[in-house]
């Protein structure tokens, strides 16, 4: 199989609101500095792809106005997925594997701020017997909380300390949201306190794929994607153990992340108890596991919705590029629940 590295990997600064600034003008500096780290510039690029979600933007085709940000000419080969940019990368790794491309941009953004995204994201669930009840993603966070509670497999103090190792690696994170101390507080839904939850943000990231050796001459480590993955569990949530995420676990083994031992696990979980999720499927939850995991912060530090699996795979494809790390872990996940997750594991040479 051709071999296929992530070269090159940028975020901008996640915000709480960027009001001022439209999703092109928060994209732009993103794809500049992955393009200058790499000495490409656009036209070099074979092929592009983007992830976000037109429900956040308030309007049909929003994608089309980020283009901007890329530029119009020369013409470009492009494809847009309705979903986190982790799955852009996968469409574009799957494009450079075929041959049909060397080299590939994959970015993704999203504007949480201008409305209320936990109303934005009740339209993903079941149109028909869930939706109309209008349950949001922290309510049903929360009742996934429960349920590992009432397993006897969490409680809110193992939630706390998560929130906190969160926080506290967020605070080499100069892109991070939220850093420090996790503040005290009641319920937001419970058993989640805020410090469980992620916060609302807007945020961009990008990264660049390159094939064989123009992987090799664009960076002196690339990041090889040894592995990738995606499945998903059923829609309804009332035919799913909520304690389990068996679709990580395949997308897991489908990757190869279980032939040998990672150093480094990037874990997109929202909410602290979708990481005791995430550490049972993956096989991290043992009491001896060396695997740092999430030495970013996470996405309890910055979660720009529809960018922040992308980041996972660029956070662990930064690691390896700057020595951290020789073999990792990175998974993104989409919809309530942990509905459908995406495992890679990435190397360097």
């Amino acid at each position: 199989m051709r071999e296929v590295a992530i070269v090159a990997f940028g975020q901008s600064d996640h915000v709480r609101d960027s009001a001022e600034t439209s999703e092109v003008e928060m994209l732009m500096p993103v794809l500049h500095e992955v393009l200058d780290r790499t000495g490409l510039a656009a036209r070099d690029i074979g092929f592009t792809c983007s992830g976000s979600s037109d429900y956040l933007a308030g309007r049909a085709f929003s994608f089309t106005m980020a283009l901007d940000g890329v530029g119009a000419w020369p013409p470009i080969s492009e494809s847009h997925v309705e979903m986190d940019g982790a799955w852009a990368l996968y469409e574009a790794w799957v494009k450079l594997l075929t041959g049909e491309a060397d080299t590939a941009l994959v970015y993704a953004y999203g504007k949480s701020s201008p409305g209320d995204v936990r109303e934005v994201l009740t339209r993903q669930l079941d149109p028909y017997y869930v939706a109309p009840l209008w349950p949001d993603p922290v309510a049903l966070a929360a009742l996934q909380a429960q349920a590992l509670i009432d397993a006897e497999l969490t409680d809110e103090r193992e939630l706390a300390g998560i929130a906190a190792r969160s926080r506290a690696d967020a605070e080499a994170n100069p892109h991070a949201q939220l850093r420090g101390a996790v503040p005290a507080g009641e319920h937001l839904v419970a058993p989640l306190r805020t410090g469980d939850c992620p916060p609302i943000g807007d945020g961009a990231a990008a990264v660049v794929l390159a094939a064989g050796d123009t992987a090799r001459r664009l960076t002196d480590r690339p990041a090889w994607i040894r592995g990738l993955d995606h499945r998903m569990e059923a829609h309804s949530l009332g035919v799913r153990d909520l304690t389990d995420s068996p679709s990580t676990r395949l997308a897991a083994e489908r990757a190869g992340a279980f032939e040998r031992p990672v150093d480094t696990a990037e874990l997109h979980a929202p909410f602290t108890s979708q990481e005791v999720v995430l550490r049972r499927a993956l096989k991290l939850d043992a009491p001896d596991c060396t695997v740092r995991i999430n030495p970013s912060g996470g996405a309890l530090a910055a979660h720009p919705v529809m960018a922040a699996g992308l980041i996972r795979l660029g956070e662990a494809a930064a690691r390896i590029q700057g020595g951290a790390s020789d073999r990792a872990l990175a998974h993104a996940t989409s919809g309530p629940c942990l509905q459908q997750n995406l495992v890679a594991v990435l190397e360097g040479e």
